[in-house]
């Protein structure tokens, strides 16, 4: 049986480490560098590195931090933030990136997906998408959550997958910080159309959580959280141990 991946997210904002509710409120954490290095060495499975402003601020990610933090770990990582050409996905998998998250500039040109998919391989192309319920429906955000794109999410990420996506990261903006659950609906829409690993993102607020998110939607590969690993809420060793009582297999 595949085993369920732990996944925690370094959102960097000016080289560090920052935190907030819904996308906004940010708050300094700590150093990616010293936080990747924890979570390399106390039970991650694999790490995100999202440089979240550059996209919104228009300039390439950080690669100096990148590089720095890349070296540190000794487990997958998967880095985002300011990627729009197949030059950038080289700039980031040169730094040690194991994978590349696009999200904003894929909306700008789609093309970029399968452009990528055909030079690197699906499994380097990780399509990050930032969903956020609008009248009803899934609409997909861009710019770190800051601006409706009045895409539809599940018609979007279906594109996504027919391009060649090889993982898909799904960020709820709806539960994002909030810490009541991960959007167990909109993660049902995005399984029955997905045929890669699913990435939870955004809501959880506990171990139990995580538990709930596996046993409810046996299809989600893995689940992404910021804040409760940041601030010791939750520790990963322990997490494990409480999903293996439960059934849930996961890589100790």
């Amino acid at each position: 049986m595949i085993t369920k991946r732990i996944i925690p997210c370094l959102d960097v904002r000016d080289g560090r480490v920052v935190k907030g509710t819904n996308f906004l409120g940010l708050r300094d954490v700590s150093s990616p560098i010293d936080l990747a290095r924890y979570y390399s060495e106390n039970g991650a499975d694999e790490l995100v590195f999202y440089d979240i402003t550059a996209s919104s601020d228009g300039r390439k990610l950080f690669t100096d931090i990148l590089t720095e933090t890349a070296s540190t770990v000794f487990i997958p990582l998967t880095v985002g933030g300011g990627i729009s050409s197949v030059a950038d996905f080289d700039r980031v998998l040169k730094c040690g990136a194991d994978k590349v998250s696009v999200n904003s500039g894929a909306l700008r040109n789609p093309s970029l997906i399968g452009e990528a998919a055909k030079l690197y391989g699906s499994q380097c192309v990780v399509l990050s998408v930032d969903v956020k319920r609008v009248d009803g429906t899934f609409h997909v955000f861009s710019k770190g959550g800051r601006e409706d794109t009045g895409r539809d999410a599940i018609e979007w990420i279906k594109f996504g997958l027919a391009e060649g996506a090889g993982e898909l990261v799904v960020n709820s903006i709806d539960t994002d910080g909030v810490k009541r659950g991960f959007d167990l609906e909109m993660l049902e829409a995005v399984c029955a159309i997905s045929d890669v690993p699913v990435i939870a993102s955004g809501g959880a607020g506990g171990a139990e959580d995580f538990i709930t998110l596996f046993k409810t939607i046996p299809d989600v590969s893995a689940g992404l959280a910021a804040s409760i690993f940041h601030f010791g809420e939750v520790r990963i060793a322990d997490l494990k141990a409480l999903l293996q009582k439960n059934d849930i297999p996961v890589r100790i």
